[in-house]
């Protein structure tokens, strides 16, 4: 009896303990969550637009050539008997300098003989001279009045200008046999960087063999391709009075960092490149060989190089110029003004590889947004990280 109360007590003890935890739970008091949201403003970081005068760079790709560019060949033929030292590839020789020598034994005998008959065509003359003189005395004696025509006869005047045109003729002969024994003697016809030579000692070479090739050392081009939109900007030196626009040379892969040539603009090309469709500019290198003033810190310019050209462009005047990475999609800048962001739509007057020239749309001193925002939206609150 007494365990049968006991657990009766029990059950009604566990009954009441669930009952008060449910009263509990449903008469209690419930949080409410009160809407408040609070707008954080986006970190950023600026960089200021500059104004003033600039002169950008137009930067190209081009290839080096000579100015003169000559593949040497003989006037007269004949047999090698001669060859300078210094006709060798890679050489230099100076104008005038003997570079081979064709055997001139020939040209010296064809000489003597063309001597040989200006002298007979001098006497011939020198005679015919005495002759007209006996026949003008016979004239005078006799007296007789005669035509123009028999006159001439009479005086032989036909035969006096056979004779001068024999010692004119005979005199061309000599000259031309002198200018063979001359062409025998082959030379470097201006200051020259050979670079290839195509005869040996003892060759027979026949009229305009091709014996070798030459370039000059005073001057080389480089042909660079510029974007058509570009050349207007360019100041070139034949519509200039030969000032063109200065450019400075460097071939990264092959020379030392800060090392460089000058040039400047010479002409346009009035062609577009077949294959790039850009236009040409020629730009001359003085002394591109350092052979006038030699320099061990400015490297020799070898022909066939693929380098790049940096072209200074026309100066452009009262413009803000900013870096093209913060030129935003559709010719835009994202301004920060008075903690907001301001989208500012802009005129860019020249871009070159670095920067984009502004004339509209940016005053000068605006602080420009450096930072890529996932949300773009006009009026968006902006901060620094100072702030």
């Amino acid at each position: 009896m007494t365990q049968k109360k006991t657990i009766w007590i029990s059950l009604g003890l566990l009954a009441g303990s669930i009952l008060v935890v449910l009263i509990f739970f449903w008469t209690a008091p419930e949080a409410e969550m009160e809407g408040a949201s609070k707008t954080t403003a986006m970190l950023v970081d600026v960089v200021q637009a500059e104004r003033g005068d600039f002169s950008p760079t137009v930067v190209a790709t081009g290839i080096v050539q000579p100015a003169t560019d000559i593949s040497l060949s003989n006037q007269v033929g004949g047999e090698v008997t001669r060859i300078a030292s210094k006709f060798l590839p890679g050489a230099y020789v100076n104008k005038g300098e003997l570079l081979l020598q064709i055997n001139p034994a020939d040209f010296e005998n064809t000489l003597m003989l063309r001597k040989s008959d200006l002298a007979l065509a001098q006497s011939d003359y020198e005679v015919e001279l005495g002759r007209q003189d006996v026949a003008l005395k016979d004239y005078e004696l006799i007296g007789d009045e005669l035509s123009t025509e028999n006159r001439n006869l009479v005086l032989r005047k036909p035969q006096l200008e056979a004779a001068k045109a024999n010692v004119a003729a005979a005199e061309a002969a000599v000259n031309q046999a002198s200018l063979d024994l001359e062409r025998a003697s082959i030379r470097a016809p201006f200051d020259a960087h050979i670079l290839s030579r195509n005869v040996n000692l003892g060759s027979q070479i026949a009229p305009g063999s091709d014996i070798g090739r030459l370039v000059g050392i005073d001057e080389y081009w480089v042909m660079a391709n510029v974007p058509l939109s570009k050349v207007n900007w360019l100041e070139i030196g034949e519509n200039t009075d030969g000032s063109g626009a200065p450019v400075k040379i460097v071939h990264p892969a092959a020379w030392e960092p800060g090392q460089f040539r000058e040039g400047k603009v010479s002409r346009l090309v009035g062609s577009l490149d077949n294959q790039t469709r850009l236009a040409r500019v020629i730009i001359q290198v003085q002394d591109p060989l350092m052979r006038r003033e030699p320099d061990p810190d400015k490297p020799p310019l070898i022909i066939g190089t693929f380098v790049e050209v940096q072209i200074e462009a026309r100066k452009l005047e009262d413009v803000t110029r900013l870096e093209r990475q913060y030129i935003r999609p559709g010719n835009t800048v994202w301004v920060m003004e008075d903690g907001e962001l301001a989208i500012r739509e802009v005129t860019i007057l020249f871009e070159d590889q670095d920067y984009a020239y502004i004339n509209e749309g940016l005053e000068d001193n605006a602080q420009v947004v450096a930072t890529d925002l996932a949300t773009v939206v006009d009026g968006s609150p902006l901060r620094l990280d100072e702030d």
